[in-house]
């Protein structure tokens, strides 16, 4: 039913963005940072140092927006696709590679909705660290290269927004149209991804079947949504980085901007190459293999399903 594929999809994005948020956050920044201004070197220097100048909770920063929003994201993604999926398929035979992938595309399509405005709310928090860093290490080499007496004098820590106020801001100075900043770009992200992932999903996942009629173990259904989410985590990887500069508000000391994503493209590639554009992947796979894989297994083994049974039993 309708409501037991949307409450597994939300448990299933809560459970996952959980597990991987920290992660997910050192891509961010590792993305952001361009040549001659980096922070961070690696996946775990970034946490490192996080974790030295944030604390332990300034890995989860922005999660709450994540989490407010997942829920309705992953709902409307595994919904979108079993219903696309449904109504492709003819009186209830196998569904072509072609018939699949646009299942996905649709989904994809449909997603975005939320996941527009809850990702250029995350960005902004989760990338206001590095920024903040990056600002105070050229005040202390500032300082340092004038006097070296000043040197000893901390600058004045930034006070940082939160999602409310970033929120407000933008609706005040842009309208709605300010919280989808980048839409474009998410859509080049997130319905190629859907093409990719969902067939080869639930391709995979047929191999662990013993019986058409049988849900395969959750295992495989694990399995197979780390191993189909990993692959087009990579493949759209270079849309995920155009998409993370589009939406980025704040920017470090002289670094780009961005009037679109061509404008984007070009100056990625001229003057950081095109390795640039695989910034955060082995990231963005590790966030994304156990995200779809927890995903999967929450949405297949059905919790809510037991959950909604349970209720009339509790009215009896």
């Amino acid at each position: 039913s309708l409501p037991a594929k949307l409450i597994n999809g939300g448990i299933a994005g809560l459970i996952g963005v959980t597990c991987v948020f920290p992660i997910d956050l050192a891509k961010t920044r590792l993305q952001n940072q361009q040549n001659g201004q980096r922070m961070y070197t690696s996946l775990s220097d970034c946490l490192i140092k996080t974790i030295r100048s944030e604390g332990y909770f300034g890995m989860y920063r922005g999660a709450a927006v994540n989490l407010t929003l997942v829920t309705p994201e992953k709902a409307i993604k595994l919904a979108a696709n079993d219903f696309f999926r449904h109504h492709l398929s003819k009186d209830g035979k196998k569904l072509t590679l072609l018939r699949e992938m646009l299942a996905g595309c649709g989904a994809g399509t449909c997603q975005v909705i939320v996941t527009t405005p809850m990702e250029m709310l995350k960005i902004q928090l989760q990338d206001a660290g590095r920024i903040a860093a990056q600002k105070k290490l050229m005040a202390a080499q500032a300082q340092l290269s004038s006097s070296p007496a000043a040197a000893a004098a901390e600058p004045a820590a930034e006070r940082r927004p939160t999602a409310t106020q970033i929120t407000r801001e933008l609706l005040r100075s842009k309208g709605i149209a300010g919280l989808y900043k980048g839409l474009g770009a998410t859509l080049l992200r997130d319905v190629p991804f859907s093409i990719v992932y969902f067939p080869l999903f639930a391709n995979l996942n047929k191999l662990g079947q013993k019986d058409p009629n049988v849900k395969a173990p959750f295992y495989v259904s694990f399995l197979s949504g780390c191993v189909a989410g990993s692959t087009a985590a990579v493949a759209v990887n270079p849309c995920d980085v155009i998409k993370t500069r589009l939406q980025s508000l704040q920017r470090g000391v002289n670094e780009d901007t961005y009037s679109g994503i061509l404008d984007c493209t070009k100056k990625i590639w001229q003057r950081e190459g095109p390795t640039a554009f695989f910034k955060g992947a082995y990231c963005r796979a590790l966030v994304i293999a156990p995200l779809f894989g927890i995903a999967q297994v929450v949405y297949f083994v059905g919790i809510a399903e037991f959950l909604l049974d349970m209720l009339p039993k509790r009215r009896a």
